[in-house]
């Protein structure tokens, strides 16, 4: 099935990770592919430990979209489409496997990846849930705002809503705690 976390609040990508956490405790294959992001983080140093997760990302930290110039986005993009031939891959190769999408909705609203390929990921995974043959296929996606498309080809939609954080009193992220 696929699953949505979505919302203006923190834990979007911390649930994801809990998902990713408890598939491979189970030992299913996890493929963790987090969009936009680039540099360190505590949960990937976690999730690196796990032998059934692997981590696709940019090695290069791009800052910020509203900061990024033409040529960041046309690089960025390059990364965005590899991470999906890869999984487009995976899923045709690899069962059980669990695919997390962390961020997925910023580069769709962007257009910092091909779309047509995110789509075609999406449908293998109607059609695992359509065959039920003991074919396990789960895609978690997260990110603010989700493209319509992205909605519909949900399952579950988790909404967090932020009703009060530290930001609002100019507390930044903090290692360790919100990265």
């Amino acid at each position: 099935m696929i699953h949505l976390y979505t919302g203006d609040g923190k834990g979007k990508t911390t649930a994801a990770i809990g998902q990713a956490v408890r598939a491979a405790g189970n030992g299913i294959t996890v493929c963790f592919a987090q969009f936009m992001k680039g540099r360190e983080t505590g949960e990937l140093n976690s999730l690196e430990r796990l032998p059934q997760v692997t981590i696709l990302r940019s090695e290069k930290d791009f800052g910020f979209y509203s900061a990024m110039s033409k040529s960041d986005k046309e690089q960025l993009t390059a990364i965005h489409n590899s991470i999906l031939d890869y999984l487009l891959r995976a899923v045709r190769t690899q069962e059980p496997l669990v695919c997390v999408l962390d961020e997925i909705t910023y580069p769709v609203n962007w257009n910092l990846l091909d779309t047509d390929q995110l789509k075609a990921l999406l449908e293998q995974g109607k059609a695992a849930e359509e065959e039920r043959r003991g074919r396990l296929l789960e895609i978690v996606m997260t990110g603010r705002s989700p493209a319509d498309f992205l909605q519909e080809y949900a399952d579950y939609i988790t909404e967090m809503k932020a009703l009060r954080h530290p930001y609002e009193k100019g507390v930044g992220a903090r290692r360790g705690i919100e990265y």
